[in-house]
């Protein structure tokens, strides 16, 4: 009997394939020999027919070099920390394309000299704050307020009142990264309650900046006191101390849908002398830190050594200037999104189901914007409702849905899901449940 392993295909021959060409030019040489092996060696273990080593290797390997996949976010949370939080517009996508190549990020073209690294981006943000004097780019928000601190209030203390004393996912809480510059934390008011008069007992000669913390992933409700930004800002400028104020949730100016979410235009106009945002929440940009305020107070932060260590890429500022000059993100289309237009889309995305004997309901939802923002606000939506087993079923599916189960139901929600993505979503559903 013919040994079948003589028929098996000899690497040099598959890699030679025109079939793996592009293959090997995105994943690269070793990745797709790997697969090939791997392949081959099923065939001469019995697993595999000779003839379908190509095949099997071919299937074998991933869409791309990067280990991350795309998934569809049916869960209704807009911003969902555990998926990277804020998609990218179109246009940010296509100014990460063009800034991975060699590019003028610090290169002044007109002279051949040294440029202001991200002047483009750091101009486009200041646009969209006109209250600011000057902006300033790091890598996430918590970097923001590390730098602040570090180059404000190091070996001196900080004034922030005990119910802004937030802690946020993964267990990180803020008093530690404050205190971790060399700063010293002072605790003003209780939990619920602080007033002025405690800001104003507490100020003394080592204290190196005040800072107004949104909590904006809970809620303090009930018997509660808060001190607003401009009689903060009165007393602080009194006694010549810079004023910090971190809005948390990456809104510039305020938000109609989002009343009580505080944004950096108010608070800079209320008095703030330094705010920081986030860039990969409400804003819908990438995750990056963003500093306003005054000029001579951003400049010193931007000129601290740690500010270097600190700085962002040019794929960075690349995308972030195309979110805040660009057209709407999609983060801004879904919080904006039509309930009745949603809802239309669940029955559509129902009766093609059923036509497929899929049993799916049409129903009523109730969004959120996730991501530490705009916390206890829930947004009118609509969904899919399908067994609750399904929910396993489709993070199994290319690409994966991710859904939510309530009351017993897996729900498809469609407010952060894009509308140009109903049939990928359709056919997701179609083949997790082919058993059924």
């Amino acid at each position: 009997m013919a040994d079948h392993r003589r028929s098996i295909p000899r690497t040099d021959a598959l890699l030679a394939d025109p079939r793996l060409t592009e293959a090997r030019r995105l994943l690269g040489h070793a990745r797709v020999k790997a697969a090939i092996v791997a392949a081959q060696r099923r065939a001469r273990e019995g697993d595999l027919p000779p003839e379908e080593v190509l095949t099997a290797a071919l299937a074998a390997l991933p869409a791309s070099a990067s280990g991350l996949r795309p998934v569809i976010n049916a869960t209704g949370v807009l911003l969902h920390t555990n998926l990277g939080r804020a998609p990218l517009s179109a246009a940010a996508r296509q100014a990460v394309v063009l800034a991975a190549g060699v590019t003028d990020v610090e290169l002044d073209l007109a002279t051949g000299g040294r440029g202001r690294r991200g002047r483009t981006a750091l101009a486009a943000l200041a646009a969209a704050v006109p209250a600011a004097e000057a902006v300033h780019v790091v890598n996430n928000n918590a970097a923001a307020l590390a730098l602040t601190a570090t180059a404000l209030a190091a070996g001196g203390e900080i004034l922030i009142s005990r119910g802004e004393l937030i802690e946020i996912g993964d267990g990180f809480r803020l008093p530690d990264l404050l205190v971790s510059t060399g700063a010293r934390l002072r605790e003003v008011g209780m939990t619920n309650r602080t007033t002025i008069a405690d800001y104003a007992g507490a100020i003394g000669p080592t204290t190196g900046m005040v800072l107004k913390v949104h909590p904006s992933n809970y809620r303090i409700e009930g018997f509660t006191a808060d001190v607003p930004m401009a009689r903060l800002s009165a007393l602080c400028r009194e006694h010549d101390i810079p004023l910090v104020g971190d809005v948390g949730s990456g809104l510039l100016t305020p938000e109609p849908l989002l009343p009580q979410e505080p944004d950096v235009t108010s608070w800079l106009t209320a008095g703030a002398d330094l705010v920081t945002s986030s860039g990969d929440k409400l804003l819908g940009g990438p995750q990056c830190g963003l500093l306003f305020g005054r000029a001579g107070l951003v400049d010193r932060l931007r000129r601290h050594p740690l500010a270097r260590a600190l700085r962002v890429d040019k794929i960075t500022l690349a995308a972030l200037e195309a979110t805040v000059a660009g057209p709407p993100t999609p983060t801004w289309e879904s919080l904006h999104a039509d309930q009745v237009t949603l809802r239309s889309r669940a029955e559509s995305l129902v009766a093609r189901l059923r036509d497929r004997g899929i049993d799916a309901e049409a129903v009523d939802s109730r969004s959120v914007v996730g991501g530490g923002g705009a916390p206890g606000v829930s947004l009118p939506s609509a969904a899919v409702a399908l067994d609750r087993r399904a929910a396993a079923a489709l993070r199994e599916v290319e690409p994966p849905v991710l859904a939510r189960v309530d009351n017993g139901r897996c729900l498809l929600d469609l407010r952060a899901v894009p509308a140009d993505q109903d049939d990928t979503l359709l056919a997701g559903v179609l083949t997790a449940l082919a058993g059924e």
